[in-house]
C-alpha cells in the first residue's frame, strides 16, 4: 500500500516538473520573441515615419545653399548646421554624404583625418531599392561606423553643378542603439521577471489543480488494483466506459474478471481433482480387492479346490485385472487429451469404412446380451476431414456405454447422415435413459451418475468423447428420457479438395 502511494506521488510530482519546465521554457521563448518583435515594430515604425526625412533635407536645404563650392570640396559649414539642427531635435540620427559611387564624403561624426573614414564605401543596393520604393517598405542598410551592421535609414539622391551623390541619414545610430538597448532590455527584464514570476505562479498552481483532476481516473484505477491486491477480488472501476482512461479502465475490469473466473476454474478444477480421487480410489480399490481376495483363496485352498473352481477363480482375477488395466488407460489417455499432448492429425477418410468395422467388432458382444445391434447408412457418403483414430476412440467410447446400459433384448443403432457441410454420427439404444439433471453431468470429467441399476464406472469414457470433439472443433450431443433410451450424436466436417 505505501509502495503504491509513493509511486503514484513519484508519478504526479514528475507531471508537476514536466508541466513546469514546458511553462518555464514557453515564458523564455515569449520573452526573447517579444524582444526580436518589439525592436522590428520599432525599426519599421521609426523609418516609415522618416522615411521622407532625406528628400526634404535635399529639397530645403540644397536649394538656396550649395553641398559643394565652386572647387567641389564640400560645404562642412552647412552639413554641420543640418548635423546640429537635426540632432537638436532628434540624437539618434547621423547625416552623411555619399558620393555616386557610395564613398563617405563627409559627416559630422566621422574623423576625416583617419585615412580609412574616407575609403568607405557604403553598398547602393539598399539605397536604390529604398529610393524607388519611396521609402514605402522595410529596408536596412550599412552603418558607416561599422560596415559588417545593418541598421534602419533614409535617403534622397542629389546632382548639384554636375555632382552627383546620396544624402544618407541614419535613423538609429550605434551609439543611440546602445543606450537604448540596455534601457530596454533593462525595462524588459524587470517586466519579463515580475511577469514571468507571476505567470510561472499562477500557471504552476493551475497546473496542480488540473494534473489532480486529470490524474482523477488514474487514481480509482491504482485504488481498484490495491483493493484486488488486498482481496477484494470482486470490486470494479464503476462507469468505466466514462472515466478519462477509459481503456485502461474497462481492461483493468477484464483483467479482474478473468482472473475471478481463472481462480473460480482454479477451485473447480482442484475440486473435482479431490473428487478424483475419491472416486478412482473407489473404483480401484474394489477391484483390487476382489483380485487380492481370490489370489489369498488360491494359495490358501489351492489344493482342496476343483479345476472347475481353480478355472473360475482365474477367470475373476482376470476380468478384475482387465477392468483395471481399462481404467488406467483411460485416466492415461484423458490426462494427454487434458494437457494437450494428442494433436490431431486430420486427413480424409471414409466415415462408412470405420463404421462397418466398428459393427463388426461389437456385433459379437452384442449377441452375447441378446442385443440387436444394426448399422443404417447409404451408399453416397462423402469423405470426412478428421483424426480417424481419435473418431474411432470415440465411437468405441458411445458404444461401449450402449452396450453397457442396454439390457436384454434391447437393440441398438448407429446412424450415419449426410447433410451439405457435416455428416451426423448417431449411436442410439433402448436402455433405461437418463434423466435431465443427470444429461448436465455426463460429460464433466470424473463424474459418476446412476443409469438404470448401473453405475458409469469413473466417468471417464464421455468425459473423453467430448474432450475429442472439442479438438475437432465439434459437439456431442444427447437426447434421452427416463425408459425411453438414449440417443448421442456428433458431426464431422465434410472433405473438400479446394
Amino acid at each position: 500500500m505505501g509502495t503504491r502511494k509513493v509511486l503514484t506521488t513519484k508519478f504526479v510530482v514528475k507531471l508537476i516538473l514536466t508541466f513546469f519546465t514546458i511553462i518555464l521554457m514557453a515564458g523564455i521563448g515569449y520573452t526573447v520573441t517579444s524582444i526580436y518583435f518589439s525592436n522590428q515594430y520599432f525599426y519599421e515604425t521609426t523609418q516609415r515615419l522618416n522615411a521622407s526625412l532625406a528628400k526634404d533635407l535635399v529639397a530645403e536645404k540644397f536649394s538656396n545653399t550649395k553641398p559643394f563650392d565652386s572647387t567641389g570640396t564640400v560645404n562642412k559649414v552647412l552639413f554641420g548646421d543640418i548635423m546640429h539642427n537635426m540632432m537638436a531635435v532628434n540624437r539618434a540620427i547621423e547625416v552623411y554624404l555619399l558620393d555616386d559611387q557610395g564613398y563617405v564624403q563627409y559627416s559630422v561624426v566621422l574623423d576625416h583625418n583617419m585615412p580609412e573614414t574616407n575609403q568607405k564605401k557604403i553598398d547602393l543596393a539598399p539605397i536604390h531599392k529604398f529610393i524607388k520604393d519611396d521609402g514605402r517598405n522595410y529596408i536596412l542598410g550599412q552603418d558607416p561606423k561599422d560596415l559588417t551592421h545593418q541598421t534602419i535609414f533614409s535617403a534622397a539622391e542629389f546632382n548639384q553643378n554636375g555632382n552627383k551623390g546620396y544624402v544618407y541619414i541614419i535613423l538609429a545610430g550605434e551609439d543611440f542603439l546602445a543606450a537604448r538597448s540596455d534601457l530596454f532590455n533593462g525595462y524588459l527584464m524587470h517586466i519579463g521577471l515580475g511577469g514571468s514570476l507571476l505567470t510561472l505562479f499562477f500557471s504552476t498552481f493551475l497546473g496542480i489543480l488540473a494534473i489532480w483532476h486529470l490524474t482523477r481516473s488514474l487514481r480509482k484505477i491504482i485504488y481498484a488494483a490495491k483493493r484486488f491486491q488486498e482481496g477484494d477480488l470482486k470490486y470494479r472501476i464503476e462507469n468505466a466506459d466514462s472515466t478519462d482512461l477509459a481503456n485502461v479502465a474497462t481492461t483493468f475490469n477484464s483483467m479482474a474478471d478473468t482472473i475471478l473466473s481463472d481462480i473460480e476454474k482454479i477451485k473447480s478444477i482442484d475440486q473435482l481433482r479431490q473428487e478424483l480421487i475419491a472416486n478412482i480410489s473407489h473404483d480401484l480399490r474394489t477391484p483390487l480387492a476382489v483380485v487380492q481376495g481370490y489370489i489369498e483363496t488360491l494359495h490358501m485352498k489351492g489344493d482342496q479346490l476343483s479345476a472347475a473352481e481353480r478355472q473360475a477363480y482365474l477367470k475373476i482375477i482376470s476380468s478384475g485385472s482387465e477392468r483395471l488395466s481399462n481404467l488406467i488407460s483411460q485416466l492415461f489417455e484423458y490426462s494427454k487429451l487434458e494437457s494437450n499432448q494428442i494433436q490431431p492429425q486430420k486427413e480424409p477418410f471414409l466415415i462408412t469404412e470405420l463404421a462397418n468395422d466398428i459393427h463388426r467388432n461389437y456385433s459379437m458382444l452384442a449377441q452375447n446380451k441378446n442385443i440387436a445391434l444394426s448399422l443404417s447408412m447409404s451408399d453416397d457418403i462423402p469423405l470426412v476431414f478428421a483424426d480417424i483414430s481419435l473418431v474411432e476412440r470415440a465411437i468405441e467410447n458411445l458404444m461401449d456405454n450402449a452396450i453397457k446400459f442396454t439390457p436384454e433384448n434391447g437393440e441398438i443403432v448407429m446412424k450415419i447422415l449426410p447433410s451439405e457441410t457435416h455428416v451426423e454420427i448417431v449411436i442410439q439404444d433402448s436402455g433405461p435413459g437418463i434423466d435431465k439433471e443427470s444429461q448436465a453431468l455426463i460429460f464433466e470429467r470424473y463424474r459418476q451418475t446412476k443409469i438404470g441399476q448401473e453405475k458409469e464406472g469413473s466417468g471417464l469414457g464421455l468425459a473423453i468423447v467430448k474432450k475429442i470433439m472439442d479438438i475437432h472443433d465439434s459437439e456431442i450431443t444427447v437426447l434421452s428420457n427416463p425408459n425411453k433410451g438414449t440417443e448421442f450424436s456428433f458431426e464431422l466436417p465434410i472433405y473438400s479438395a479446394i
